[in-house]
């Protein structure tokens, strides 16, 4: 894809979520598929099964919201057609995007060879199972019913102890001490519900990835609400999201949140990449916590 071409894609996603953010609405935040089988929350899914990844996730999760779909499943109009399914007529598509390198071979001013990396990204459309006609049931099934909510934030809390983070409990404030490492929280019982300390437990475990020792994310935040504070705090707020979505968590409000949503803006606004590197970033936190859990079973094996 041509350098403008790529421009337009940045451009297009970040202004959709700038508008989404203006109007106070996070495309991250909402139990999209309460009523299909897949869950009452998830991350969308390929036609596969596979879940999609950073930049993608925020732009079905917004899509979703947006057009009220329930099912978490999309798919591009060429794989709905191979399954027997076809598109409805008049039916919008919605936009992922797909990053990779291309290796170019170019001569130098001394007629040397060289290899050269190029990053290049492509957008593709896909379609929900919604705006699709004679799929198989399996894309079709209604919700089965609900797990125990004690088992599942059960296992909220195996996952966060598995990571072996100092997690402290007193106070009424939640945050991350990056010098002495630990991740502060308020006790469970000040919380509204469990969900809410999960997900706000994930949000500080986001951070806690940033350490010089695990991630060493650091995007040059001077002082509390600088556009570094605004950034980092943009990719725990997706880190969260992510997280609650794999672990069966529904993502409370938290009361702070709502103040990041104008440094957050001026951060999209100057950089139209911003929301793609918070996106990774935060990605690669879920994925750091997730690496945690196996070492931990490992650990036990053994």
């Amino acid at each position: 894809m041509s350098i403008n071409g790529k421009a337009d894609i940045y451009t297009r996603i970040t202004n959709r979520i700038i508008a989404d953010l203006e109007q106070g609405v996070r495309p991250w935040f909402k139990p999209w598929n309460a009523e299909h089988a897949a869950g009452r929350i998830t991350k969308p899914l390929r036609h596969n099964g596979t879940p999609y990844k950073g930049i993608n996730t925020i732009m079905l999760w917004g899509d979703a919201m947006a057009k009220g779909f329930t099912c978490p499943i999309w798919m591009t109009y060429k794989q709905a057609q191979e399954i027997g399914g076809q598109v409805r007529k008049g039916e919008t598509g919605s936009l992922v995007v797909f990053a990779d390198r291309i290796t170019r071979t170019e001569t130098t001013d001394a007629g040397e060879e060289m290899e050269r990396e190029i990053p290049f990204m492509k957008g593709y459309t896909v379609f929900n199972c919604e705006q699709i006609d004679g799929l198989p049931d399996q894309y079709r099934a209604t919700a089965a019913p609900k797990l125990d909510p004690v088992s599942r934030i059960d296992h909220a809390e195996r996952f966060f102890a598995a990571t072996g983070a100092d997690i402290r409990h007193g106070g009424n404030r939640a945050y991350y001490a990056i010098q002495p490492d630990y991740v502060q929280m308020p006790e469970f019982v000040t919380f509204r519900d469990a969900e809410s300390y999960y997900a706000t437990l994930a949000h500080e475990m986001t951070h806690w990835t940033r350490h010089p020792s695990r991630l060493n994310r650091d995007f040059g935040r001077k002082r509390w609400g600088d556009e570094g504070y605004a950034a980092e705090e943009l990719v725990a707020e997706l880190g969260s999201a992510f997280l609650s979505a794999e672990l069966g968590i529904t993502p409370e409000v938290r009361g702070d949140h709502a103040a990041y949503i104008a440094s957050w803006l001026t951060v999209l606004n100057n950089d139209k990449r911003a929301i793609f590197t918070a996106a990774s970033h935060a990605q690669r936190a879920a994925d750091y916590l997730h690496r945690l859990q196996h070492a931990e079973m490992e650990a036990r094996a053994a």
